[in-house]
């Protein structure tokens, strides 16, 4: 499959898996396994519980974003084995193309502000009535499928475009 052809794929899946499954940071990693690949499901799995801006409070970075984030870190990040090293700034260059990119697009880095750009408004998603009313305005209808979606392909782009060009450096914050 050609570039266009995966980041095409990985906006189609994130948003499927999103309006589907939920979990916005597991559905921009899931999309990545199946079209740009190298995340396990390890981290996978570690993405559970920031969803929803941090464990569905919508507090936090957007649940997309962190997932996004999460991809880049995998490829490019700091080993264990060289923790005492100094971190390459290669991993944060590219997290801040992506971080870049989806506040230019809605507004915050937070899942409240993505709300507020999406739907008008905020939701407290752990009160029933308030987790209807965000279902019935679309949050898995479209709303958050299409975050989900677009921070899957835009993540897909960096990593196959930085693939082979960014190397662990000793390059100091």
């Amino acid at each position: 499959m050609d570039k266009e052809q995966a980041l095409e794929k990985a906006y189609s899946l994130g948003y499927e898996f999103e309006q589907k499954y939920g979990v916005c940071s597991q559905c921009v990693l899931a999309a990545l396994q199946e079209t740009v690949g190298g995340i396990d499901d390890e981290v996978f799995k570690a993405a559970h519980a920031l969803a929803g801006g941090s464990a569905i409070t919508g507090k936090g970075t957007c649940g997309a974003l962190s997932g996004g984030m999460m991809a880049i870190s995998t490829r490019f990040g700091r080993d264990r084995a060289i923790l005492k090293t100094v971190p390459s700034r290669a991993p944060l260059e590219l997290a801040k193309v992506l971080y870049d990119r989806f506040v230019n697009e809605f507004g915050s880095p937070i899942c409240a502000g993505v709300q507020e750009t999406k739907f008008g408004r905020s939701f407290d998603l752990w009160d029933t009535d308030d987790y209807r009313a965000f279902e019935d305005a679309g949050g898995h209808q479209d709303k958050c499928p299409d975050v989900v979606g677009k921070t899957a392909m835009w993540t897909a782009e960096i990593l196959l475009e930085a693939e082979g060009t960014t190397q662990q450096q000793d390059d100091p914050y």
